[in-house]
């Protein structure tokens, strides 16, 4: 058997490899990284696209210049273009000074435009005309930036049927094409899955291994939410062990990996599988205020085959059922839900403490004002404590967006289970108040 080869990324973020499908596609990105062509990345949430980037990236010739990444689907809508191309001083209120834009920053090295196909259709028309290397202007501008930089994108959804749709540009479409790279699904290299495994559980867990038993389990287990999802079982599992455990078991893992070896009949199996799969898509979309493309991202699954599960529930008669796991909210408050709150919130970046206060607050991140400047993608442990509880939610965070008057928007990219829960609950209950206050 090949042992897994691991490979070091520009970032710390350590690649492992050992089925055949992804030892080709390795070979091929160093291939790919030696010319200056756009490269599209596609494949299902969670499969490594951003690792698969980052290694075109280490082995360029512009290794050595700055790597940006950018999750397009994190950006507000009206933030998209000043983030990517900046904006001049007093441009619009609120801009007290020039911001490059990620394209400058990016100069002489690699962007990555992750979630390509969340951008609008202006927005997409000025990137075009970046990509052919026609300078272009910061927002407010008179002065034309020119840039050198390789462009990356990256996508989970059929851009080919987007652009059959009219919802995204064919001329850019093409111009990003000019070197496809398909990252299988987990499901695809199975060789991978049990080297993927041990080394997140190494990670939080050094001395421990898995029985047999367990990496059986693994293997059989489908992964819809791919690495991303094996990453975070693992690291739950670690949490929920005794300090000092030596051997993670197949009873360690969580009911819906087992539930594929349980000794049942089919049809018993089917529906208890279905019965698991309805209630784990209930609770993703109230976790996130009905927003479906994140319940999906946090499933694993694409947009489309979450509508499509919706709309078999709703006909099979269980749309009540999904609205009361969403609670009695509007549909406005339902798709998203903001808690609108002031809390002081402590940053931990690069060894530094820095003072916050929230703006508003949801399940997947929050918004803040913050008087320091944070880099663009930069990773920070958070911590807060919610009104009329004691404890402090902690978690790690990673820089989404920043806005004028020291706005910026946080993504939370990590937190202990018991946290999520308790800040999930709370969200309920206070959107289940607004509801009622709503009604009166």
């Amino acid at each position: 058997m090949k042992s897994a080869a691991q490979m070091q990324l520009v970032d710390g973020t350590t690649a492992v490899v050992r089925s055949e499908l992804m030892r080709k596609l390795m070979a091929m990105v160093e291939r790919v990284a030696q010319h200056d062509a756009a490269v599209l990345i596609v494949g299902e949430t969670g499969v490594g696209k951003e690792m698969v980037a980052k290694a075109i990236h280490q082995h360029s010739l512009r290794c050595g210049k700055a790597f940006v990444d950018v999750n397009c689907a994190a950006l507000p809508e009206h933030l998209v273009e000043s983030e990517l191309f900046g904006y001049e001083k007093g441009a619009f209120s609120g801009a007290d000074a020039t911001k490059p834009g990620l394209f400058e920053l990016a100069d002489q090295g690699t962007l990555l435009l992750d979630e390509i196909g969340e951008l609008d259709g202006k927005v997409q028309a000025k990137l075009l005309r970046v990509l052919d290397g026609v300078p272009y202007y910061r927002l407010g501008g008179s002065r034309k930036v020119a840039v050198n930089v390789r462009v990356l994108a990256a996508t989970n959804r059929d851009l080919e049927e987007e652009v059959r749709s009219g919802k995204f540009r064919r001329d850019l479409y093409h111009r990003l094409t000019q070197f496809p790279l398909r990252v299988p699904p987990l499901r695809e290299r199975p060789d991978d899955i049990v080297p993927i495994a041990e080394f997140f559980l190494h990670q939080h867990a050094p001395s421990a291994k898995f029985s047999e038993e367990a990496k059986e389990v693994l293997l059989r287990y489908d992964w819809p939410g791919n690495v991303r999802e094996l990453k975070n079982v693992i690291f739950k599992v670690t949490l929920q062990e005794k300090p000092g455990t030596q051997e993670i078991r197949a009873s360690h893992l969580p009911a819906a990996i087992c539930g594929l070896s349980v000794n049942a009949s089919t049809a018993a199996l089917d529906g208890n599988l279905g019965d698991m799969e309805r209630q784990m898509i209930f609770q993703a979309l109230a976790r996130n205020g009905n927003n479906q493309a994140k319940a999906a991202q946090q499933l694993g699954i694409s947009s489309r085959t979450l509508r499509r599960k919706l709309q078999k529930y709703s006909r099979d008669g269980q749309g009540a059922e999904l609205q009361s796991a969403l609670g009695s909210r509007s549909a406005h408050v339902q798709r998203y839900f903001r808690a609108m709150i002031e809390v002081p919130i402590v940053l931990h970046v690069d060894g530094q403490q820095i003072d916050a206060t929230s703006v508003n607050l949801s399940s997947g991140g929050l918004a803040v004002q913050c008087a320091a400047t944070l880099a663009h993608g930069s990773t920070m442990d958070i911590s807060f404590t919610l009104p009329d509880t004691t404890s402090p939610i902690e978690a790690k965070a990673k820089l989404a967006w920043t806005a004028p008057g020291g706005l910026a928007g946080l993504s939370i990219v990590e937190i202990h289970p018991a946290l999520e829960r308790e800040l999930h609950q709370w969200l309920v209950e206070r959107a289940q108040a607004e509801g009622a206050a709503d009604q009166h």
